[in-house]
């Protein structure tokens, strides 16, 4: 070994090598009327935006164009609620030109079953309210999904998305509860775990897939970049 050396050995080294497998870019859309609301926020609940979300979504799309951090960007995905695609749409301005939103309802949020456009008090007046930690595998409401379900659903979509795009980066812009399900992943943690993570609305989690490795990159980033 060279005496001139900069690098520490191997064994001791705590930062990794630049990604080359697939990245995975997650978006947590801004914020929601059904947030505000109080609204379960399905495909009927869900009413997109309000003022403050687009505002978010703006202000993320301003840092994209000033840095260009995303120039490398292959492809876009979406849940197919519209908060999540309006977020999308509002980003395109600091993605590459000509990318198309592909919605994927693998994608959505906890999938709400008859409970979706109820608020949160009149779906337990009507269902009563699971207890995930005696019960993961009860479904929120008829028709709706369990928390072990969702972990599922979310993991095979990642995989997917993954497997189509080795070696590139893809943004995909979800959920709050979709990006908790990735962050189980990376973790190492169970389908039945509840992280109660404190994702902020348009912030960023980006997450390495490389064969059978999973490395998380970011989480939750919000913080401005000086100009490229």
């Amino acid at each position: 070994m060279s005496p001139w050396t900069t690098e520490p050995p191997a064994s001791v080294r705590t930062i990794g090598a630049p990604p080359t497998g697939a990245r995975l870019v997650l978006v947590r859309h801004g914020e929601a009327r059904c947030n505000v609301d109080g609204v379960i926020g399905g495909p009927i609940g869900c009413r997109g935006l309000t003022e403050a979300g687009r505002a978010q979504a703006s202000a993320l799309a301003d840092r994209l164009v000033r840095s260009g951090e995303f120039r490398n960007v292959t492809a876009l995905y979406t849940s197919v609620l519209p908060r999540s695609t309006e977020t999308a749409s509002l980003l395109a301005r600091g993605l590459p030109s000509g990318l198309s939103a592909r919605a994927d309802c693998d994608l959505c949020e906890l999938h709400p079953g008859e409970a979706d456009g109820l608020t949160w008090s009149a779906m337990q007046d009507r269902f009563g309210a699971p207890d995930w930690d005696a019960d993961p595998a009860q479904p929120i409401a008829p028709r709706g999904e369990s928390w072990t379900g969702f972990f599922e659903r979310c993991v095979t979509a990642f995989e997917r998305i993954a497997r189509a795009h080795q070696g590139e980066r893809v943004v995909l812009v979800v959920h709050g509860g979709v990006i908790e399900q990735m962050m189980k992943l990376v973790m190492h943690r169970g389908p039945a775990e509840r992280l109660k993570l404190l994702t902020e609305h348009c912030s960023l989690t980006e997450v390495e897939f490389d064969g059978a490795a999973r490395r998380l990159l970011s989480y939750n980033d919000r913080a401005p970049l000086a100009e490229a």
